[in-house]
């Protein structure tokens, strides 16, 4: 399997940024990290390995980038204000640097989001944002609404006191509610997939999600399964379950 290792100071947040490229031709798989994690992490974890067939097939190249939690959502030093305004600038990364170098290196048109956990919701945050860049979004066992993770993330309990606009963009439920119609209409044409576990507790902003996207009308795959499924395990059998469509 063709492994490259790519760094470059980014402009948009000011500081080196890491990513690791597996493949040479396909769809163009962009994996965001765990919670504060690391470009290498599902190297290491044997998820490129469980998409190994794939890559090797021609059928993916996959972009594993790192993240900047510690310095938005998890830096308790930064204001609401702030931890969104860093989280922005991550998506000026991932759109204004690392999608045209992927074109670069791979002219395939067919753009998946994914990640799992803290990375679904970057995945989702992203798609909904800007969904003429993405083709299909992959989320499991993500957090999708601040309140409702406000609980298994305690980090996000500022969000109880929080009116801020900036906040609305970074906030998947709110942002679907608040969308306008060209707007969704775009979202439509994406492949939206998000499996979790039932006993998971982000289970219910996912339903929250669901709930979002179905009263704007706007397709998606929503799947519940059995137990928390929120670990690298459940994530490998999920991956093989819905990487496949649409390729």
């Amino acid at each position: 399997m063709n492994r490259q290792y790519h760094k470059w100071h980014s402009a948009n947040l000011d500081r080196e940024m890491e990513l690791l490229v597996f493949g040479e031709s396909g769809a163009r798989v962009i994996v965001f990290p765990t919670s504060c994690g690391r470009f290498y992490d599902w190297e290491n974890r044997e998820m490129i390995k469980t998409l190994e067939h794939h890559i090797d097939q021609g059928k993916l190249q996959v972009f594993c980038l790192d993240s900047v939690d510690q310095e938005s959502w998890w830096n308790e030093q930064a204001s609401p204000r702030d931890k969104a305004a860093r989280h922005l600038d991550y998506h000026k990364y991932v759109i204004d640097e690392v999608l045209p170098f992927t074109h670069e290196m791979n002219r395939n048109d067919y753009v998946i989001a994914m990640g799992a956990s803290m990375g679904a919701y970057h995945a989702t945050n992203l798609t909904f944002r800007f969904p003429q860049s993405f083709n299909k979004c992959v989320a499991m066992s993500g957090p999708y609404d601040f309140a409702q993770m406000s609980a298994p993330y305690n980090v996000f309990n500022w969000i109880h006191d929080c009116d801020d606009d900036s906040v609305l963009k970074c906030n998947p439920v709110p942002l679907i509610k608040a969308s306008s119609p060209e707007h969704l209409d775009k979202l439509k044409k994406v492949e939206l997939i998000f499996p979790i576990g039932q006993t998971d507790p982000l289970y219910d902003g996912n339903v929250m999600l669901s709930q979002a996207l179905t009263e704007n009308n706007v397709p998606h795959s929503f799947y519940t399964w059995d137990g928390f499924a929120h670990d690298w395990p459940f994530w490998k059998d999920m991956l093989l379950n819905y990487v496949d469509g649409g390729l």
